[in-house]
């Protein structure tokens, strides 16, 4: 069987939906409307069997026979096997041309692409992540000359899609968001989802969201038990920290950028989650002083989280220094009670990822990984040769009540050691 193709449209970059129509001719046989089971069955492999398509259609000519259509490979009875030929000659009542009709709304959006880019091209970008009703897509610079007509199709051919956008820039370090232009559609960035049990409502030209991440933060979200401390780092809107606030856990969440700590807030509301989530606009590192020190600060025993996440992928591992002599002004409380643990997100591109994330992990918290207590996850491929895992650890003791001028030492250690590379390297 031979797949349909629409006409070719080579430069096309203005989309003119009228120039995708097609008609072409298949053989049909006419038969009994009670026989179209018995002649489906026996003629499977030589029915038309194309995508959308109906294999059988009604007989212009008559209301008692049907008309059951016939592979577009086949050209000439002569091409059938014998015995469809006896079935046809026995129960039939003849041969017919029939004419489809085909225009753009039967292409797939991949099918318009082919049809419109050059032959050569590859990868064609028909894929895209949607975040509610929005699609957005990351398209490649060569298919830049397509943009607009790439968005018209995605929104043509997606019901539930209204406005398609195209990331035009890499992720802002400060806020994490992307640079956006709209394709197609509504300039219309509030999003809603539904995610983890939960509704989230946001701008997605202003905060950071990835539907890609949703088996992820269930994943953690499951490790977090009724009554537990959790202190979301990096929190954005609130994925990680308001699914787990709704099962009970008490919940420290954390966002630098403004967007989305008011978006958290505001999916706090809509979640109706009135108790267990503290939500903060603050530096990632003095934000983990500052909540460990509001939560001590509820109890006159030793009390701390039993999980912090750290899910910025791209620096998360740099925010590792803050835990060194965290609880330095609370040793006199500690009993041996557990430390908590931390869910640190990174990228790699190594190709020994567990070697160079541990490595990159001790290197910066100034410790060795406890290897009998730690795993690492893959969480997904980002490119080609870059992943994104999440290393789980308990945080040792010596690393929580490292003396303040200890710490200091080492920082100053780590700096000259920097600025010595820094030398060799301008020599």
């Amino acid at each position: 069987m031979s797949l349909l193709t629409p006409p070719i449209r080579r430069g096309m970059s203005v989309l003119n939906r009228d120039e995708f129509k097609k008609v072409i001719q298949v053989m049909a046989i006419r038969v009994p409307s009670k026989k179209v089971g018995q002649f489906m069955k026996s003629l499977s492999n030589d029915l038309l069997n194309q995508p959308r398509m109906r294999n059988v259609v009604n007989d212009p000519d008559s209301k008692e026979t049907k008309l059951v259509l016939l592979s577009t490979d086949i050209h000439s009875l002569d091409q059938l096997p014998k015995d469809h030929l006896s079935i046809i000659e026995t129960d039939g009542l003849g041969l017919v041309h029939h004419v489809i009709t085909l225009d753009y709304d039967y292409w797939t959006a991949e099918q318009i692409f082919h049809s419109v880019m050059p032959e050569n091209a590859t990868d064609i970008p028909s894929s895209f992540t949607q975040i509610g009703h929005i699609a957005h897509m990351n398209l490649r610079e060569e298919y830049h000359p397509w943009k607009k007509l790439i968005g018209e199709v995605i929104l043509d051919k997606n019901k539930n899609i209204t406005t398609v956008v195209n990331k035009i820039s890499s992720i802002d370090t400060t806020y994490r968001f992307f640079k956006m232009e709209v394709l197609a559609g509504d300039d219309n960035m509030i999003a809603e989802v539904k995610e983890s049990g939960c509704k989230f409502k946001f701008d997605f030209s202003k905060v950071y969201w990835n539907s890609r991440l949703s088996t992820e933060h269930d994943r953690l979200i499951q490790l977090f038990k009724p009554n537990q401390y959790v202190c979301d780092v990096f929190a954005g809107v609130g994925p990680f920290a308001i699914p787990a606030a709704k099962k009970g856990t008490t919940v420290y969440a954390n966002d630098l950028n403004p967007s989305s700590y008011e978006w958290m807030k505001e999916n706090i509301r809509i979640n109706k989650v009135n108790r267990g989530i503290y939500p903060y606009n603050m530096d990632g590192r003095e934000f983990i002083h500052k909540a460990v020190q509001d939560l001590q600060a509820t109890s006159n025993e030793w009390k701390t989280f039993d999980h912090f996440i750290m899910n910025l992928p791209a620096m998360a591992i740099e925010f590792l220094d803050s835990f060194r002599g965290l609880y330095y002004n609370q040793r006199h409380l500690y009993k041996q009670q557990s430390l908590p643990m931390i869910h640190c997100h990174c990228f790699t591109k190594s190709p020994n990822a567990r070697d160079d994330i541990f490595k990159r992990v001790e290197n910066i918290i100034g410790a060795k990984v406890d290897n009998t207590r730690t795993s690492l996850h893959l969480v997904r491929n980002v490119a080609p040769n870059k992943d994104m895992y999440c290393i789980s650890f308990p945080l040792n003791s010596e690393v929580a009540f490292m003396a303040p001028n200890n710490d200091k030492r080492k920082r100053d250690e780590e700096i000259t050691v920097n600025e010595s590379q820094k030398q060799v390297r301008t020599e």
